[in-house]
């Protein structure tokens, strides 16, 4: 089959049968109209479309090496620094279509099935079969052009203890039953975002567990369809409140669910299972087998992105209303442009010094890209609040694009208008700062980057205790014992 259509997409996406909770309100049909995910649907729908234009083809896509047929490049396993540039070049396509905003595009998962399936000989550390099953999914995946999603980690109850401890192991999603053919799941998992609107549910390791017997239940990593009987999603409430595009420029665009995922003795085929037991295993799941690095890469593009939007929306900010001549406006400029700047360096030396994995998967340079996304958390809570300066009372009262169009209109073009823009153009742009950084859908962004790997605490230590400074201590030590 290959590449989809945005239609296709659409059309599986409404054929298929989830429990959806939202707002009191059971949903299990034809999801892509439903008020809450319909916009961002076909959000995802152009991206499916972009692999078709001519215009975006040969980025989008390569040709699959065991039908022929154009898949995504998201799929393409790197063996060169050039397909690691393909790579970025298809990630970065899809980022500048939603400036950064969209964080689940199927390339993200999609980039840690491609490092998974390569590394069948460290699934045979625990069943050969393993590494068959992660190959063949990968696979299934790449023809049939799915969007996956995952889960992530337990339910949020008692941080303090594990989830063996917690209501007797009731809580958290555990195997509950070994058969010949499966496993039977029961227990909850959060962070699931874009469940409603995936085809593909990936359920990984969670990467903290303890490794002792009581552990064994929570070591796992499987795949189900969205659909999957026994599963419900518990979604928050929509952060788009059906206004227009121009009123919720963002938020009606890329307002991305999230969910709890409620597994109710969930039956999981045995041709589905990467993982089972083996919580050492579970804990080494993306560091050992190049899927961190793989996913890192996908995600640093996707924030080059995004940084480039707010440097360009603080900047179009500062022209419209005449500030951009003041000092403190241009430090804060300069800070946007250098986060702008220190990303390229970041993705751009991570390829550069890219080396090959046991399995042949060329991968950038971990420590930068672990660099990166140990950095970029902190930067990113900047950007609204740039955006809030620079616009100050400009945010307050902004009127709508139906007083655009009524009798307020007079007012608007001459109590609005801006040194650069009328009175209307001012509203649009304003509004589009509104929505970046005092929305609703602003707030949840910022929380989402913030943490997006992890408690940035705990992901400073793991740097710290993963970072060979072993030659600059020598060269320290060196230094102490000249005597010239």
């Amino acid at each position: 089959m290959g590449i989809r259509t945005g239609q296709q997409y659409l059309d599986k996406l409404n054929s298929m049968r989830p429990h959806v909770v939202i707002d009191g309100e059971v949903v299990s049909e034809n999801i892509a109209e439903h008020p809450a995910f319909r916009n961002v649907a076909r959000s995802y729908a152009k991206l499916f479309d972009m692999q078709h234009d001519p215009k975006y083809q040969d980025a989008l896509t390569y040709i699959s090496p065991s039908t022929g047929d154009r898949v995504s490049a998201s799929f393409l396993v790197p063996r060169s620094q050039e397909d690691l540039a393909h790579r970025r070049a298809a990630i970065s396509t899809w980022a500048e279509y939603s400036h950064g905003f969209l964080g689940r595009t199927g390339d993200y998962m999609n980039s840690a099935l491609t490092a998974l399936a390569s590394a069948e000989k460290w699934f045979a550390k625990a069943d050969p079969q393993f590494g068959e099953n992660i190959r063949n999914y990968y696979e299934f995946c790449r023809e049939n052009d799915l969007l996956p999603t995952h889960t992530l980690i337990p339910p949020q109850v008692n941080r303090s203890v594990s989830g063996s401890e917690q209501l007797g192991g009731q809580l958290a999603a555990r195997v509950v039953e070994e058969r010949e053919d499966g496993i039977v799941v029961h227990g909850a998992r959060m962070l699931a975002s874009i469940t409603p609107i995936a085809d593909e549910l990936l359920v990984f390791p969670s990467t903290v567990l303890r490794g002792t017997p009581e552990d064994a239940p929570y070591s796992y990593a499987f795949a189900l369809p969205n659909d999957a009987p026994g599963l419900r999603y518990l979604c928050r409430s929509s952060l788009y409140t059906g206004k227009s595009l121009h009123d919720e420029p963002l938020a009606g665009r890329f307002e991305e669910m999230d969910s709890v995922v409620v597994f109710d003795n969930v039956f999981v085929p045995k041709e589905r299972i990467f993982m089972l037991g083996h919580p050492e295993l579970c804990n080494a799941f993306y560091s050992e087998t190049g899927a961190a690095a793989l996913m890192t890469h996908q995600v640093v593009t996707r924030t080059i992105a995004k940084s480039e939007f707010f440097l360009g929306l603080a900047s179009e900010l500062a022209a419209s209303i005449g500030i951009d001549g003041f000092q403190h406006i241009q430090e804060d400029l300069s800070e946007l442009i250098q986060t702008v700047e220190i990303g390229k360096a970041l993705m751009r030396a991570s390829e550069a010094d890219a080396s090959p994995s046991e399995d042949g998967v060329m991968l950038p340079k971990w420590s930068t890209l672990n660099a990166a996304r140990n950095w970029y958390p902190k930067v990113a809570q900047r950007f609204p609040q740039i955006i809030r300066k620079f616009s100050a009372s400009g945010l307050m009262a902004l009127p709508g694009e139906a007083d655009v169009h009524s009798e307020a209109l007079p007012d608007i073009e001459l109590y609005l208008q801006a040194k650069t823009l009328t009175g209307p153009e001012r509203v649009r742009l304003f509004k589009l700062a509104y929505d970046a950084s005092i929305s609703s859908f602003s707030g949840r962004q910022a929380l989402y980057e913030y943490f997006f790997f992890g408690d940035p605490v705990r992901m400073a230590g793991a740097m710290v205790n993963s970072y060979d400074a072993g030659p600059v201590r020598a060269r320290v030590r060196e230094f102490l014992e000249r005597e010239d």
